[in-house]
């Protein structure tokens, strides 16, 4: 059975656009060094801030649903931009946190990576790729 999810994007200022989803806003514009007046991040670090979120979401429920003392989770991700076409070429993200069972962890890292949505959808597009710090 397949959902839909709807967002909505509307300009709001010569350089920015709001985007709605249920009852959350986010801004994206461009910095000022592009022409933007920096209201909100670019769309493509908004993009891999969804990647984040999707990730961080996967992995601190399974860290929960295992009661694993597992705390301070946190990812860092890192795209490389192609300049000739526009486009991250490799994602990578890197994940640290508080615990004792370092294979614990990663064993949640591929459990959450399997379940994110959004590494799922751009895996067939982009080097994607996890580490446990």
């Amino acid at each position: 059975m397949s959902q839909q999810v709807i967002v909505t994007t509307k300009q709001i200022s010569p350089s920015a656009s709001q985007g709605r989803t249920r009852n959350h806003i986010l801004v994206c514009d461009r910095p000022e060094a592009k022409g933007g007046t920096n209201q909100g991040p670019m769309g493509g670090e908004a993009f891999l801030m969804g990647l984040g979120g999707c990730f961080m979401s996967n992995l601190l429920a399974a860290i929960e649903a295992r009661k694993a003392d597992i705390s301070d989770v946190r990812a860092e991700i890192t795209a490389t931009l192609e300049e000739a076409r526009p486009r991250f070429s490799a994602i990578h993200v890197s994940i640290s946190a508080q615990g004792e069972d370092h294979a614990l962890l990663e064993k949640l890292v591929t459990i959450a990576e399997r379940g994110c949505i959004v590494a799922n959808t751009i895996k067939p597009a982009v080097a994607l790729s996890f580490s446990v710090r």
